[in-house]
């Protein structure tokens, strides 16, 4: 079997998998770089590509990326999203992964505001975040000073005197 039949093999089964979104210079990227690989193992030399680091430039400027308050725009992709989570497992990375790729701060949202909003404003309205009511009232109750209740027994001194 030829290198380029394999290479497109590869990536057939590749585009085949439902978890996979890709452009379609994603596609011609990912086939380069397999036949690249096929055909290091064949010649028996490592690509140098493989070992320099890549420069990852953002489809988008991080100002646009976070522009509008009801979707925040991927720097790889430039495809806008509610949450990033989903697309960054998706193409390997983890938020903190994200962040240093494209040099952005610590605090870079990977949620847009308005979805991040609408989650908080229902977290509170179902009770999140707080005691249960029995609960409140128990630990409410358990601050008053505690009063004395009166004995039941008779002071010996009246107990004698019958």
């Amino acid at each position: 079997m030829k290198i380029r039949e394999i290479a497109t093999e590869l990536t057939v089964a590749w585009l085949s998998n439902p978890n996979t979104r890709a452009s379609a210079d994603d596609v011609t990227v990912f086939l380069l770089a397999v036949k690249a690989a096929l055909n290091g193992l064949t010649t028996g030399v490592e690509t140098v590509a493989a070992h320099e680091p890549k420069s990852h430039e953002p489809a988008v400027t991080v100002r646009k990326s976070l522009a509008s308050p009801d979707r925040i725009i991927s720097l790889i992709t430039g495809e806008s999203y509610k949450t990033l989570r989903r697309h960054l497992n998706m193409h390997g990375l983890t938020p903190q992964q994200y962040r240093e790729r494209y040099n952005l701060k610590a605090d870079y949202p990977m949620v847009a505001a308005n979805y991040s909003e609408v989650r908080r404003a229902m977290a509170m309205r179902i009770g999140l975040g707080r005691k249960p009511k029995a609960q409140a009232d128990a630990s409410s109750s358990s601050i008053k000073a505690p009063t004395k209740k009166p004995s039941a027994k008779k002071p010996v001194a009246e107990a004698n005197e019958n």
